[in-house]
């Protein structure tokens, strides 16, 4: 992960201004969709950059022990140790970039991953997820028990209610709170856009969330009606843009829900590319939420080593 971001005080002045384009925002939303991807072998190089950036997860009510040792194995291994070999990259260490799972199943996770000496993070949503509506004591207890279970990385989910209303300074009294509760593990805060009404307050929230000492920004939980779009994206890596210039911090960005197809992350990482630059295309900095989108990524890479398709049973189960 990239260096901790350390917060600063809150400046409402900075978040009171902000004013967001949304013509602007729909018009460069569209240019990026409308990129050529890359293809052949820079296609099959991009996809499995995308592979390395996921946090795979898995946010089931029927979640197991052993379903989260068969996440963990999947992240350790998430392509074909032979495909790998016929495009030269068994050697490269290619895993997913952390297992991310609710605070029950951290140790679990831990444990998987210790039997197996890989050093993958586990990464574990708390605060009450998705809807962050517990009490507070309650979500940082629920913060600081997953870090004792083995997390090193926390996603927060924001208290909607607080960005809906504008109480910016108690939004970032919470935030720092969780920041507190995590110790030294990394922490992603998840605005939930789909419930923050306007790009604006998607825009201002992003930028309470990064001051409060946030190292991650991230769009959804996956749970709402609207997950990542590009447009929010836009907003949200631009007020990432604006910190750096204004901090000298880089803070990260997690776009997740509803990210499924190969293709879609190939956009992501065009986005990232073109609005942040280079520094941005790696986990350290770079995560897609998802549980489906890395079998597609391995349908397309086994298309590229073999020239077909795989069937549904040939591919090893996520």
């Amino acid at each position: 992960m990239s260096a901790r971001n350390p917060g600063m005080d809150l400046d409402l002045e900075w978040v009171s201004k902000a004013r967001v384009n949304t013509q602007a925002v729909l018009k460069r939303a569209q240019q990026i969709q409308g990129r050529k991807v890359a293809k052949k072998q820079w296609q099959a190089a991009w996809l499995l950059k995308a592979v390395t950036c996921i946090d795979l997860t898995t946010l089931a009510g029927d979640d197991t022990p052993s379903n989260v040792h068969r996440l963990c194995m999947k992240a350790i291994q998430p392509i074909r140790r032979d495909h790998l070999k016929s495009i030269d990259m068994h050697d490269k260490g290619i895993t997913t970039a952390a297992v991310c799972v609710y605070p029950s199943r951290v140790a679990d996770a831990a444990k998987a991953l210790k039997a197996a000496n890989s050093s993958l993070p586990v990464a574990s949503v708390a605060t009450g997820f998705p809807a962050g509506q517990t009490h507070l004591k309650t979500r940082l207890e629920e913060v600081r028990l997953a870090v004792a279970d083995g997390a090193s990385e926390i996603d927060i989910v924001i208290n909607r209610t607080l960005a809906l209303t504008g109480q910016w300074e108690a939004l970032y009294d919470e935030i720092r709170q969780f920041r507190e509760a995590c110790g030294e593990a990394h922490m992603k805060t998840i605005l939930a856009i789909g419930e923050l009404a306007n790009y604006t307050n998607v825009y201002k929230a992003s930028l309470v969330s990064m001051m409060a000492g946030s190292d991650f920004i991230k769009t959804s939980t996956g749970k709402e009606s609207v997950n990542a779009t590009y447009p929010v994206a836009i907003v949200m890596v631009r007020a990432i843009r604006d910190y750096f210039l204004r901090t000298g911090h880089k803070v990260g960005f997690k776009p997740a829900g509803g990210i499924r197809t190969a293709q879609e992350s190939l956009v992501w990482l065009t986005l990232m590319k073109e609005e942040l630059g280079d520094d941005w295309l790696s986990p350290h900095l770079f995560r897609l939420g998802a549980s489906s989108l890395l079998a597609d990524i391995e349908r397309q890479i086994y298309h590229h080593v073999t020239g077909r398709y795989p069937a549904y049973q040939e591919l090893p189960m996520a």
